[in-house]
């Protein structure tokens, strides 16, 4: 058998989820949102910070949280529901009826193992969406963020992506859009996303810190997320200096600034996005100032990637380590206020 949905509209993306979700979104209801909005409207901004010694560098850090998708389509009053399927038979005959059916699926996996990407390094629970098959080609068609066109990737990828056999894995996760109505208004999932959102920078709300535990599995060492994730990313920084060859470390924070499919400034450039946007649906919880500090949270993340490069570059140059640690304390200064800022006017507003 062969299927290939072809009128799925893919814009391209700075982001897998929101990219994604924005398309999905846009398929489904009809509604068209920019990708920073959907960002924003998913409550997707954190600060994850974990030690992982099954990594190399053995750490991780991300700028965004484990629930954005089920998240933005909350906000909006979406029915769309996500399930986790370890049985690797099951999990593809699932996502299989549904792009049978006609209906774009989207799928959580690590990039590493989709051959149609040159993106060489475990990266778990990125989101791209399947679009088809051919069974006699044993190739998949899937759509992701850096092309409009559609992409052909190994029926076996996919599987390797889905449920990987080393590493974290997302277990074969799925999404379906169980309806295409929107029942709340712009405004009204505006409130609801910052509110989420605060509660999770101000780390009131440990679901994010649940989720990641859980993905981490029974892995020792710190893990934070909000604010602490941010505070202990800070904490670990004259650490590295000290080490031997102290370059992986420094790359991998800046490819998690930039590289990793960020959007740019570690997630804040699609914040700074939302915020604008946000202040014009909800000028009683956003004003001027709090967009100010969204926009200066992501300049200095922006200005961070350039140190960490000088780094990889020195890594024995003192200077450059100050001047990271000065820039982290900085941006913690900035979120915080920023955070602080938004909590005065959501959390008064009920």
């Amino acid at each position: 058998m062969r299927v290939l949905i072809d009128d799925y509209r893919n814009l391209t993306a700075g982001h897998c989820g929101s990219g994604s979700m924005r398309n999905l979104i846009y398929h489904y209801t009809g509604l068209e949102l920019d990708e920073g909005v959907v960002f924003g409207l998913g409550s997707g901004l954190d600060s994850v910070y974990f030690d992982y010694p099954h990594a190399d560098p053995p750490y991780m850090c991300f700028g965004r949280g484990s629930s954005f998708e089920t998240d933005v389509t909350d906000a909006l009053g979406i029915d769309y529901r996500e399930t986790a399927q370890p049985d690797n038979a099951q999990a593809w005959e699932e996502v299989r009826q549904e792009v049978i059916a006609g209906r774009p699926t989207m799928l959580s996996g690590d990039i590493y193992y989709l051959d149609y990407r040159k993106f060489k390094v475990h990266f778990p629970g990125h989101r791209f969406v399947l679009l088809g098959f051919d069974d006699e080609r044993d190739e998949v068609y899937v759509a992701d963020r850096t092309d409009e066109e559609t992409q052909t990737c190994s029926t076996e990828g996919v599987r390797l992506s889905r449920n990987p056999p080393v590493g974290m894995s997302t277990l074969n996760t799925w999404g379906k859009f169980h309806s295409n109505q929107v029942r709340h208004s712009l405004p009204d999932a505006c409130g609801l996303a910052l509110r989420k959102t605060v509660g999770r920078m101000l780390n009131f709300d440990s679901s994010q810190k649940d989720l990641m535990a859980a993905m981490r599995g029974d892995t020792k060492g710190d893990l934070e997320v909000g604010l602490e994730g941010l505070r202990m990313l800070a904490k670990k920084l004259p650490d590295w200096a000290e080490l031997d060859d102290p370059r992986a470390h420094a790359q991998y924070l800046d490819n998690a600034i930039i590289k990793f499919g960020t959007g740019g400034g570690f997630f804040r450039d699609h914040y700074a996005a939302f915020m604008r946007w946000a202040a014009l649906q909800r000028p009683d919880l956003v004003g001027p100032t709090t967009v100010a500090l969204a926009e200066g949270a992501a300049k200095g993340w922006n200005e961070l990637s350039p140190i960490m490069q000088a780094i990889v570059a020195a890594p024995k140059d003192a200077e450059q380590w100050q001047r990271a640690q000065v820039k982290l304390e900085d941006i913690f200064e900035q979120e915080y206020s920023l955070f602080g800022h938004l909590a005065d006017t959501v959390l008064r507003a009920g």
